[in-house]
């Protein structure tokens, strides 16, 4: 058994892929913002698979931890020489292992501020990448403003203080850079957000603006901001994970990523300081990423918060074992088919029915073991984004609501934070105090969830949303879920 580090590579089982390039050949172009296991699926993956071909050697990536939770992470890339297994898992059973060589460094801010911003102001850094969660923007679910009365904020913006955001990180680099007369940099974000790149190239200027009124000037001159839709089912690594890895490729990680086959990235070719050849990975590089991430959006992401609060509350602990019920399979197409998708508009190359079932095939891929707790958690930071664009515009148009509105009443009920064995939900949320508080309310008080104007705006004002909600938690607390999802799909649509 070997111990994953640079000293291993060469004495690997044939079972696992490893670099084909020389580590110490590659420099750091990128630093990487939330080195968690989507990133390092995803875009630490193209890379590597550049890497791989000879190419973007120069464009290795510096990941940064900035939570207090990301020490672990700090201390497992230390130890491993910034390697780790990307174990693919197929829906034969099959897997693939694969030894990923793209990051060669990893910093944790909160030890080291100081070398997190001058790494960002050397001029070998020409992209900022980020997947920061929803929540790491920083703007009001509403308004869609930048919140600047967040306690961290406050604290970044405080004179002489030693930031502690990601964007009090990336701003005093980009002070250093302009003091220094260097180029900019590119913020590439690849969350789940729509419009990202204009998402954040919004609340880090209202940061900077904030912090120095001539730099935020500069940067909206100076910087640019590509979106980009990014999609690959990564679950949760479980210690049954690093046990089997281990025991088929006869490797030892302390944190390997698992993901389905299915991988895709659609980016805007918009970088102000040079790029790598990501078309040449697999990247699909285009003039407007809109439709391509709306599409994944409110098909893929709200479909899974359709599928995790039902199938949680109905018993289900795997999205594959929600998506192996006809039941739910009918609940989840009358979704994407009635609702979702009259408010998309043509896909560049996408068929929408091939990619509706597509989806119902990868979510019921058992093998991937996708837990519904990962897709119930931090739900006030989803909703907003994923699912009620899609309401407001059926509202407006005078199109069918009736199943979004059933999922924001299982999320109102999974809040609750007891099933219906009256078994405890963890219920993980950055507004948990108040979602739960809310929750807990509304046996007696039907419109206490909704009632949250943080969250879901003026929906509380609209007659025909309140009553299709309404009939749904009324549904939910009489006869639980399951027979709820009976009574809402529509005839005939189970295949």
């Amino acid at each position: 058994m070997q111990k994953l580090n640079d000293d291993a590579l060469g004495r690997l089982p044939d079972t696992v892929s490893v670099p084909r390039y020389d580590r110490g050949d590659v420099t750091a172009g990128i630093v990487h913002f939330g080195v968690g296991g989507f990133h390092r699926a995803h875009q630490a993956m193209y890379l590597d698979r550049l890497m791989n071909q000879g190419k973007a050697h120069d464009w290795g990536i510096c990941g940064v931890g900035v939570l207090p939770s990301d020490q672990r992470m700090k201390a497992v890339m230390d130890e491993q020489d910034c390697l780790y297994t990307l174990v693919t898992k197929n829906p034969d059973g099959s897997r693939e292992g694969r030894v990923i060589g793209s990051i060669v460094d990893y910093l944790f801010a909160p030890a080291d501020p100081e070398a997190v911003i001058e790494r960002m102001a050397s001029e070998q850094i020409r992209i900022v990448s980020l997947t920061i969660t929803e929540g790491g923007y920083n703007f009001n679910q509403v308004s869609g403003e930048f919140d600047e009365t967040n306690p961290d904020v406050v604290h970044d913006l405080a004179a002489g203080a030693t930031p502690k955001t990601s964007f009090g990180l990336i701003t005093e680099a980009l002070a250093r850079r302009r003091a220094r007369g260097g180029a900019a940099f590119t913020v590439m974000s690849c969350d789940n957000i729509q419009g990202n790149g204009d998402v954040a190239r919004k609340m880090l200027t209202a940061f900077a603006r904030l912090k120095d009124p001539g730099l935020a000037a500069w940067i909206e001159q100076n910087l640019s901001f590509p979106n980009s839709m990014v999609d690959r089912i990564t679950p949760v690594t479980t210690d049954d994970d690093r046990s089997s890895i281990a025991d088929e490729f006869g490797v030892t990680d302390a944190w390997p990523v698992v993901c389905e086959p299915f991988e895709q990235w659609v980016l805007e070719d918009d970088f102000v300081n040079g790029r790598p050849a990501y078309d040449q990975a697999g990247v699909q590089l285009v003039d407007d990423v809109e439709p391509y991430e709306l599409m994944k959006l409110r098909l893929l992401n709200a479909s899974h918060q359709a599928l995790c609060y039902f199938g949680y509350l109905a018993g289900y602990r795997y999205a594959h074992e929600v998506c192996q019920d006809e039941l739910f399979v009918a609940f989840l197409l009358d979704y994407m088919n009635a609702e979702a998708s009259p408010t998309l508009s043509p896909v560049p190359g996408i068929d929408l029915d091939e990619y509706k079932h597509t989806l119902i095939e990868r979510f019921g891929n058992e093998y991937v073991r996708d837990t519904l707790a990962r897709l119930c958690a931090e739900s006030s930071d989803r909703i907003p984004k994923w699912l009620l664009p899609v309401v407001r515009i059926n509202l407006a148009n005078g199109g069918e609501i009736k199943t979004s509105a059933a999922i924001v009443a299982s999320w109102a009920r999974y809040a609750e934070g007891v099933d219906e064995e009256g078994k405890t939900i963890e219920v993980v949320d950055r507004l948990k105090e108040s979602v739960t508080a809310a929750a807990a309310r509304q046996r007696t008080d039907p419109l206490a969830f909704l009632a949250s104007r943080q969250l879901f705006g003026d929906l509380i004002d609209d007659e025909r949303f309140v009553t299709e909600y309404s009939r749904a938690l009324e549904l939910l607390h009489t006869v639980g879920a399951r027979a709820t999802v009976e009574a809402l799909v529509s005839p005939g649509a189970q295949r």
